[in-house]
């Protein structure tokens, strides 16, 4: 009688054992059968700045959200942790690590018990999942994000063992940091194929588990104040530059473009071909090929370079280099319709004005200018187009003359 009631005794004892070894173990760590691919992220409201999100009738919320992608697998403190992420001012209690089939989510147990997060609560893990995959989407940029089909797992201890892989948060090394990272049961490195363990991480997350009342959400802006914020934030200064290089550069591209197609319109068909041929080169060369020229005609090392730099106003790297470039690419769109523009009037109307004493210059303004107006009018626009367009010999000449900078800093950094 007495063996059967200390048999019963001992059962009973290792029943109670199992049970609060269970019951310790479920208030440690959970999971939840859903995945990524199933959750119903309708009712989250997100921030605008995507670091904060609360949920309708939950008490908690997710506040200080920041993502880690890339981690080192390098020793630390000269002692190997496995693959890490470096914590230093993030925030930290909730945290979680992305693998290729896991997602393991540590949650502090004080910061739990303030927000009022429950582990044990299927409807709070279901909750806080929710939370991590709405701000995972939306601060991921273009970056990996949760898997899917991932398995979760959700703890409050500071460290994780799942398949002889150790997940660890919140690890303090010798030098006073801090570190989350995954690493072999046996400390070995589970990125190595050879690991019977192998495990791929794919980034880290950090956030703050707190009141859903205490939760800072910013309110996302309107189009119309998204566009005056990125308008105000943009640097305008390249837009001016151009502008002001294109406008100076077409005030000399007309004027020369009228004066070369007036020149070109009385020569005889000889030279008229030699100074149409040059004039028009411009425009059929590449731009490096404009640039290298320019550089030849107008680099340091020539006379017209160093005739500049002996008054004081080199061309290498100013910004009249910049216009002199628009100038050169843009001129032969110019001179092209002005040339035949001037072309298409009526000799005889032009030998009328003469006889009637009218001089050249006259004809040119009363006559020629009016009735090819239409014409000039649109090669002015093409040239302007070309000449805000132009870059390639620009380029071209800054980059060659590189080794040429130190003497003319500040003429290189006003020039657009």
């Amino acid at each position: 009688m007495r063996k059967r009631i200390l048999v019963m005794a001992t059962t009973l004892v290792l029943i109670l054992n199992m049970a609060i070894t269970s019951l310790a173990w479920a208030a440690d760590s959970a999971s939840v059968d859903t995945t990524k691919a199933n959750i119903d992220t309708s009712g989250v409201t997100l921030s605008s700045d995507n670091a904060s999100a609360i949920i309708d009738g939950c008490v908690f919320a997710v506040g200080d959200f920041e993502r880690a992608s890339k981690g080192s697998n390098k020793a630390i403190a000269d002692e190997y942790r496995g693959y890490a992420y470096y914590i230093g001012s993030k925030p930290d209690t909730v945290m979680y690590l992305v693998t290729d089939n896991d997602v393991v989510v540590y949650v502090d147990k004080s910061a739990a018990s303030s927000a009022g997060f429950d582990l044990t609560k299927q409807d709070d893990l279901k909750a806080l999942q929710k939370y991590l995959v709405v701000l995972d989407t939306a601060a991921g940029k273009g970056n990996a994000l949760i898997p899917d089909g991932a398995k979760w797992h959700f703890t409050d201890s500071a460290e994780y063992e799942l398949d002889g892989v150790v997940f660890a948060f919140k690890q303090e090394t010798a030098d006073g940091s801090k570190y989350n990272w995954i690493v072999g049961a046996d400390g070995s490195d589970v990125t190595d194929f050879e690991n019977a363990h192998y495990t791929r991480p794919s980034f880290a997350c950090f956030g703050s588990l707190v009141k859903a009342s205490d939760a800072v959400i910013v309110a996302q802006p309107s189009w119309t104040e998204q566009l005056g914020s990125f308008m105000a934030t943009l640097d305008w200064s390249p837009l001016w530059v151009t502008l002001r290089t294109t406008f100076t550069a077409i005030i000399f591209i007309f004027i020369l473009g009228l004066a070369a197609a007036y020149f070109c319109l009385h020569r005889t068909a000889k030279f008229r071909n030699l100074f149409d041929t040059i004039f028009t080169i411009p425009m059929v060369l590449p731009p490096t090929v404009c640039g290298f020229l320019l550089l030849l005609a107008l680099g340091s090392n020539t006379a017209v370079g160093r005739f500049f730099i002996d008054i004081g106003f080199p061309l290498i790297f100013s910004w009249p280099a910049t216009v002199i470039a628009a100038v050169i690419v843009a001129f032969p769109l110019m001179y092209r319709g002005a040339l035949g523009a001037f072309d298409n009037l009526d000799p005889n109307m032009l030998d009328a004005a003469r006889t009637l004493g009218w001089s050249e210059s006259k004809i040119f303004f009363k006559i020629m200018l009016p009735l090819s107006w239409s014409s000039i009018a649109a090669s002015t626009v093409l040239a302007f187009a070309r000449a805000l367009g132009e870059f390639g010999a620009t380029l071209f000449w800054r980059a060659i003359t590189s080794g040429l900078r130190a003497p003319f800093p500040s003429r290189f950094t006003s020039s657009g």
